[in-house]
């Protein structure tokens, strides 16, 4: 063969160490009983080779299955740049960016809770429009659904409150007075703080993953083309279950964890049951249970806006969903704590 090299077995660089420009190698493996992708990958590498130094190809004795992945591997070019290092940017460069994320959120925030606003005055105003059978499914999600850990944490919650009290009360023979630490803080603070966090977990980080799913599905988009707005069709349903749910859950919140330092109360201390219902019932008012029930509803609000406002904004891929979900987490956290400072210093200088 003058311008031809014949192949016969598996190792290959070899032949082609020795042909020149313009030959032409042939593929025969016809004696090989048995191949897998160690021969594919040692074939691609001899085309690869062959085809740098212009040499020709011949396919003709391989197998059709063989020749037809040959032929599939080589319809796209391998990509040279498409590992790349990370680019060092100046830190300048990063503080730059990162205020203008935060410049954009709250631009974008802003608009949707101007979204989200109109669409309850169109609650109000019964023009809004969303299935009232999404509604009570969100209630029975973020309802019963939500009692067993909020069973879990607010009475610990409350056995915490009894233990950290009694140690410093103790000190005045005063461990009664337990009582009402643990009633007044689980009412006005606790239960609905607590309640709010278990809820941005569990429910505002679902908000924003099944939003998310639907924006990568483009779910959100034909609403949109159909004329629905994802404010009334999506949102709305969200903020009117927690807005409903969140102050019994809040109420159940406080009675668990009333009922947690009552144990430690008779349990560690000796306390009489009827002493420590009587200081509970001394110590508690209808207003700081008002106060509670309003923090509820607060907070069922801005865990609702959270978790919907990061489901929207998700982007489209997998990995997005779960960086919507985590960020409606930490935003819905942060929106809890800020506006229940703000309460708290409302209440106070307000003096109730």
């Amino acid at each position: 063969m003058s311008n031809a090299a014949a192949l016969n077995g598996e190792d290959f660089n070899p032949m082609t160490e020795g042909l020149r420009d313009g030959q032409r190698l042939s593929l025969d493996v016809t004696r090989l009983g048995v191949w897998d992708s160690y021969l594919m990958i040692a074939l691609i590498d001899v085309m690869r080779r062959c085809h740098d130094r212009h040499i020709g190809v011949d396919t003709s004795g391989l197998p059709k299955g063989m020749a037809a992945l040959l032929e599939l591997s080589s319809r796209v070019p391998e990509r040279t740049d498409a590992i790349k290092g990370v680019a060092h940017r100046a830190w300048l460069e990063r503080l730059g960016e990162s205020a203008r994320s935060v410049w954009l959120d709250g631009f974008f925030l802003t608009q949707f809770i101007g979204e989200s606003a109109t669409s309850m005055v169109a609650l109000i105003t019964g023009r809004a429009r969303f299935r009232p059978i999404d509604l009570w499914l969100q209630i029975q999600a973020c309802g019963p659904s939500a009692l067993p850990i909020v069973t879990l944490i607010s009475l610990l919650v409350g056995l915490i409150l009894a233990f950290v009290g009694a140690v410093q009360l103790a000190l005045f023979g005063a461990e009664l007075y337990m009582a009402d630490l643990v009633s007044l803080g689980m009412t006005r603070e606790m239960g609905a703080l607590m309640t709010a966090i278990i809820m941005a977990g569990r429910s505002g980080a679902a908000f924003a993953a099944q939003m998310g799913t639907m924006n990568v599905n483009l779910e959100i988009s034909a609403l949109r083309v159909m004329g629905f707005t994802a404010s009334d069709f999506l949102v709305l349903p969200r903020m009117l279950a927690l807005i409903l749910v969140m102050p019994f859950l809040g109420l159940y919140a406080d009675l668990m964890g009333i009922i947690g330092g009552g144990i430690v109360a008779i349990s560690f201390f000796d306390i009489p049951l009827t002493q420590f219902i009587q200081r509970t019932s001394e110590s508690v008012h209808l207003t700081d249970f008002f106060i509670g029930l309003f923090k509820c509803s607060l907070f069922g609000v801005l865990i609702a806006l959270a978790g919907c406002f990061r489901g929207i904004q998700c982007g489209r891929s997998a990995s997005a969903v779960g960086e919507a979900a985590t960020s409606a987490v930490v935003t819905s956290i942060v929106f809890i704590v800020v506006a229940d400072s703000v309460v708290t210093l409302i209440c106070h200088r307000l003096g109730i």
